[in-house]
């Protein structure tokens, strides 16, 4: 696939989870897929997600930064959320945060095959105080 066609297909997908069309997930993501090493597969994928919108209801993917490099891109993605608990551990109880998370896709046959993502926790503490 080649670059330009990856970026598109890169941001298809992120629409994909801001709509939370989760009929269209395996569009975008392998059976197979892993995140961080973890075998997920797209079922447990998908819940992941559901759950991530569950706990965060004004979810919103941004891109702010894409680079290309097939079969990889890699992202620096943007979040504004307001969580409604405890978000990776924190006592965020309904506060808006703002934090950046640092992500690697793999493609394979068109499809994200591996992604390896970490999220800046040191942001959001420096907010909670």
């Amino acid at each position: 696939m080649a670059t330009a066609d990856l970026a598109d297909v890169y941001r298809d997908y992120i629409d994909c989870l801001n709509r939370q069309d989760w009929d269209r997930l395996g569009r975008f993501v392998d059976e197979g897929v892993r995140h961080n090493a973890r075998q997920f597969g797209l079922p447990g994928y998908r819940k992941m997600l559901e759950q991530d919108f569950e706990q965060i209801p004004d979810l919103r993917f941004e891109i702010d930064i894409i680079v290309v490099d097939a079969p990889h891109v890699a992202v620096r993605l943007w979040f504004e959320v307001t969580p409604i608990g405890a978000f990776l551990g924190l006592p965020v109880n309904g506060r808006t945060v703002s934090f950046s998370e640092n992500a690697i896709y793999a493609y394979r046959g068109g499809k994200i095959r591996e992604v390896w993502s970490v999220i800046d926790k040191a942001a959001i503490e420096a907010q909670l105080g």
